[in-house]
């Protein structure tokens, strides 16, 4: 009778603090929430569509302009010490003015901007839990982007320190904590998109 001699294979490393979890070098979507790693689940391609237009145009605005930097984030986290989390949004967008917070393998504080595009499974972490974890670390402007419902939230920190709601003019929001961008908000459901510098070209933002 033949034998099978069993390799034990090791166990996958998971991190159990705050501090393994921002030194953790691994490509996969993960959060650190209340002492845990929440893993995020794949996301659709209309969803990285508008991820992708956004960053694009913002990109080319905050360029041009030499504002900062805009950058999709996962697997790059950002920091949150006051509520001891750590996130990855969709997008962020920090100023020169907050640039000294990058680091390797994460963004220690609050980016001046932050976009979450809900995903099914997403929509009370993108709409309840995060504005109360972004707000509490300063986080200059949410915006959050439901594309089954069509709907936008764009929330501002105001001197108090608390969140508003801002209503777009005209379907048109004009952001503070990239100053001077603005955005048709009903390019995010055109399909196809509309071209970047088409859009751009249409609201002068080259």
């Amino acid at each position: 009778m033949s034998t099978r001699s069993a390799v034990a294979k090791a166990p996958e490393f998971e991190p159990s603090t705050i501090e393994e979890f921002l030194a953790w070098e691994d490509d996969r979507w993960a959060e650190w929430v209340d002492g845990k790693v929440i893993r995020m689940a794949p996301v659709t391609l209309g969803h990285q569509e508008i991820v992708n237009f956004l960053l694009t145009l913002l990109r080319l605005y905050i360029e041009e302009h030499d504002l900062g930097i805009v950058s999709t984030t996962a697997p790059y986290a950002m920091h949150l010490p006051a509520r001891q989390r750590v996130r990855e949004p969709d997008l962020l967008f920090v100023s020169k003015q907050r640039m000294d917070r990058l680091k390797d393998l994460y963004l220690d504080g609050a980016a001046d901007l932050v976009v979450e595009v809900v995903s099914p499974d997403s929509r009370r972490r993108d709409r309840v839990e995060k504005v109360v974890d972004y707000e509490a670390e300063g986080v200059r402007e949410y915006w959050v982007i439901d594309p089954r419902r069509r709907q936008v939230e764009l929330r501002r920190l105001g001197a108090d320190g608390r969140f508003r709601l801002i209503e777009p003019v005209e379907g048109i929001f004009t952001s503070e904590s990239v100053p001077g961008f603005r955005l048709r908000i009903d390019w995010l459901w055109r399909q196809p998109p509309p071209k970047i510098l088409d859009a751009a070209r249409e609201l002068g933002l080259v």
